[in-house]
């Protein structure tokens, strides 16, 4: 892969796995192998995709989605609150059960972009904290199983925390005490015990 040639769905994974680095880099580094590029490619299309966005003369986020992935494999409608978006999904060869989805609101503005559980597809089984195994399951699988979870500030845009509490019982040392998950393109990258 050099500079000059296509950038398209690999080179996308490799800028989703670059974000991941920083917390699991042994997944990472086997995703990569398994994709068959070297870290210094991974670096490139990074560099590339940052470029593409922070160009004088950059496309819309939703018009370089579509150019780098093609069109979308699934579009539909959602509501979010009194938001209705278009949400649009592309396949993720790294992640055959996940799904990328684009939230499109009314005027064509990106409102978020993540990875998802792809529809049909069985998400794991969440009980106790130590079924949170990095990249096993996605935000909103995390908060549906310990309710109510809080939406929490990332360390980039990319990055989000959801704050919950596991229940209290025999399954798990830490259950009741509060709890953080740590998300990149909205999937688990790993979880902590909460500060007081």
């Amino acid at each position: 892969m050099t500079s000059a040639g296509p950038f398209g769905p690999l080179q996308f994974q490799l800028v989703l796995l670059r974000r991941m680095a920083d917390h699991q880099p042994e997944l990472v580094d086997d995703a990569r192998r398994e994709l068959g590029v070297s870290l210094a490619e991974m670096r490139e299309a990074n560099r590339r995709w940052q470029a593409m966005a922070r160009s004088r003369h950059a496309r819309s986020p939703l018009s370089r989605y579509r150019s780098v992935l093609g069109e979308p494999a699934l579009t539909f409608r959602r509501t979010i609150g009194d938001l209705e978006c278009d949400a649009l999904l592309w396949s993720v060869p790294l992640w055959p059960d996940l799904r990328f989805e684009v939230m499109v609101a009314p005027g064509g503005a990106v409102w978020n972009e993540w990875l998802v559980r792809a529809p049909g597809a069985p998400g794991p089984e969440l009980r106790t904290p130590e079924d949170l195994l990095p990249w096993s399951c996605t935000v909103d699988e995390v908060a549906r199983a310990f309710p109510p979870a809080r939406p929490m500030q990332g360390s980039a845009p990319t990055r989000m925390r959801l704050g919950f509490t596991p229940p209290q019982g025999p399954d798990g040392p830490d259950g009741g005490s509060p709890a953080v998950a740590d998300f990149t393109w909205g999937l688990l990258q790993g979880w902590s015990g909460q500060p007081a």
